[in-house]
């Protein structure tokens, strides 16, 4: 059975990252990732300095080349099934063949749970969108609708219309609004829909319309949802990490989980979920675990 210093688990932005400060450090280090990246769909990438606008496969396959220039990594696509924590360390068991690792980084990111709504799925990333910071300029100043109720909806329309002047949020049932709330979004000119949507008008992932059930339609260009989420991979709670509130992986500031050797970084931990926050978390966690590592051998 291979030993390595590290094995990553998800070989995204986040664990290539991580793997190239590890391979800098002269650490024996394996990415296992099964290539289902949650941003498969989406077109371009922004607000990474750089390369901004690429497109997210090129940006996984330089990154993948640059780390893999490096001779004690290697890279693995495979699916990882079961992990094992033991007093040799973790033994990590994959369809294929079975590893151990002096520490474990869980770069697994997240999976979104999307509405059971005609056309949300193939619009997903490509013009129905999460995060105005990473599409809004692209979207700015066209009709756009914010899918979210409660609270959440109260705050995240006001934000948005900070880039399209014309917002609509769209509740899909009961608001959940307070008075006070309906009041400030129709005094700020953020118009209220409740009714239940039937399917989004889209062709190739351009959403044109909101058609609700009661035969009724919304013209716009864009949409941005807060929908819920899970752990893409439930293997760190098997081996007793916590999670927190929002259901991210808990670390501290050193990306380490409350499991002793397990870190984590990348979307699994954070709810900035970006290219840059994954690449700076990857570089930061590499070099806690390095330091770790180094400070280990003298303990011995």
């Amino acid at each position: 059975m291979k030993n390595f210093d590290v094995i990553i688990i998800g070989g995204s932005y986040a664990g290539l990252s991580a793997a190239m400060a590890l391979g800098r450090s002269l650490r024996n280090v394996l990415i296992i990732d099964n290539r289902q990246p949650c941003n498969a769909q989406t077109p371009h990438s922004h607000n990474f300095l750089t390369r901004d606008g690429e497109k997210p496969e090129i940006l996984f396959s330089l990154g993948l080349k640059q780390v893999l220039e490096y001779p004690t990594i290697q890279f693995m696509e495979d699916e990882v099934i079961q992990v094992s924590n033991g007093y040799r360390g973790f033994e990590v068991v994959t369809q294929a063949e079975s590893f151990m690792a002096s520490k474990l980084l869980f770069a697994t990111g997240l999976k979104d749970i999307l509405p059971d709504i005609p056309g949300f799925a193939e619009s997903w990333g490509i013009s129905v969108v999460h995060c105005p910071y990473c599409h809004g300029y692209e979207i700015r100043n066209t009709p756009t609708a914010v899918f979210a109720k409660g609270d959440m909806g109260f705050d995240f329309a006001r934000f948005v219309q900070h880039w399209a002047h014309e917002v609509t949020l769209l509740t899909n049932g009961d608001s959940g609004l307070s008075e006070k709330q309906q009041e400030t979004l129709n005094m700020s000119g953020i118009a209220v829909i409740d009714r239940e949507i039937e399917s989004l008008d889209q062709e190739n992932g351009q959403v044109s319309a909101v058609l609700f059930k009661d035969d009724t339609s919304l013209k716009l260009n864009a949409i941005y949802a807060r929908v819920p989420f899970v752990q893409k991979c439930d293997i760190p709670e098997q081996l007793g990490c916590v999670l927190t509130e929002q259901g991210l992986l808990m670390v501290d500031d050193f990306q380490k989980t409350n499991v002793p050797g397990l870190y984590a970084a990348g979307d699994c931990t954070s709810q900035l979920r970006s290219v840059a926050n994954a690449v700076a978390a990857g570089n930061r966690v590499g070099a806690f675990i390095n330091h770790e590592l180094i400070s280990e051998r003298y303990l011995a």
